[in-house]
């Protein structure tokens, strides 16, 4: 690909290795070698040390002075703390889209359900996972409140949630299970039951931390 150049450059390779991250391509401890990040990328070194600082702000990586820059891994007490902030969030998203009534983000968490459905027939686990995230995105975006946007998106970039997700879902019973929950969530929304889809909600992102917990006891 064409080497990016300027601030667009700076943008688009803070973008693409942010999203790599919390998708799961580097994994936690993965060493990010400037040099080998600036040829994957197509460009110098300046964007890339410059997305790193940016990363390293944000908590998705580490510098360990005289050894490199690293990937970083949430610890137990962080990943908590971030469950307990998405619960907040995404509550809140849930009541107020219900509160809204049927605006397009209802029909498109409807398509979303019925593709998730199809998914788990067919034990598609990262095909769901990608649904996933879909389905929280336009909870969220439903709720039309940019503060909640911008707060949630520094959110699930911290806790590398697709990452999260798609580890949890190998769990025996976690695909419908999840399924389940995202049913009762839209079934409050669609009743218009603000208070019930905000409950429902908060349900689900606390058996998606018991899940992502269970794991990191397994490590």
């Amino acid at each position: 690909m064409a080497a990016p150049r300027g601030r667009g450059a700076r943008a688009r390779v803070l973008d693409q290795l942010r999203d790599a991250i919390v998708r799961g391509e580097h994994p936690p401890g993965t060493s990010l070698s400037e040099g080998a990040l600036a040829e994957a990328y197509g460009t110098s070194r300046t964007p890339i040390r410059e997305a790193l600082q940016q990363l390293q702000s944000e908590g998705l990586v580490e510098v360990v002075p005289r050894v490199g820059t690293f990937v970083r891994q949430p610890s137990r007490r962080e990943v908590v703390e971030l469950f307990q902030l998405k619960s907040v969030l995404e509550g809140l998203g849930a009541q107020l889209l219900a509160q809204r009534g049927r605006v397009a983000e209802t029909e498109l968490l409807q398509a979303n359900l019925a593709d998730s459905e199809a998914a788990v027939q067919a034990g598609d686990m990262e095909r769901y996972a990608q649904l996933v995230h879909e389905f929280h995105g336009l909870i969220v975006q439903g709720a039309d409140n940019h503060r909640l946007a911008a707060h949630y998106s520094s959110l699930m970039n911290q806790l590398a949630y697709h990452r999260i997700v798609v580890t949890t879902l190998r769990h025996p019973g976690r695909l419908a299970a999840s399924l389940d929950e995202h049913r009762r969530v839209l079934d409050r929304i669609v009743d218009k039951d603000g208070f019930g889809a905000e409950a429902a909600m908060r349900d689900h992102v606390r058996s998606s931390e018991r899940e992502a917990m269970t794991e990191q006891q397994e490590e």
